[in-house]
């Protein structure tokens, strides 16, 4: 568990790997209910000219806030997510999460953590976070 004393700018994250499924993609489109084809249709992806289905954002949401949520622990509060998209996630890939302390506000005890997920073809997702502690 982190505390906002002890949090620097230019401190790093630990990062984390995500394989990336047909479960974790399919799973996420339903619990998300994005019904959108290309989420769990493989031969719809294909007619999009996709090769196979690809993850939602809202997925890729829910992977921002469990890496932030790791390093942060149950005290961090997340006020801020600001994310875009890159290259898709597609089953037998993987994604890994990094990210650093890039702002450390005293007045209202947040931080900015500037964070990225690559895959094998490049970035996936790039953004910010601000995670208030109490």
């Amino acid at each position: 568990m982190q505390r906002f004393e002890n949090i620097q700018t230019g401190d790093t994250l630990e990062s984390l790997t995500v394989p990336i499924t047909v479960a974790l993609i399919t799973g996420g489109g339903i619990a998300t209910r994005d019904y959108f084809p290309g989420h769990h249709d493989l031969e719809a992806a294909r007619a999009l000219g996709s090769p196979h289905i690809f993850m939602n954002i809202l997925t890729t949401n829910g992977l921002i806030q469990r890496f932030i949520d790791a390093w942060c622990g149950p005290a961090g509060h997340m006020l801020d997510l600001k994310i875009k998209l890159g290259a898709p996630n597609y089953p037998g890939d993987k994604m890994v999460i990094s990210g650093a302390i890039t702002d450390k506000r005293d007045a209202d005890r947040s931080v900015e953590v500037t964070l990225k997920g690559i895959n094998s073809m490049g970035p996936h997702v790039n953004g910010t976070v601000r995670v208030r502690f109490p």
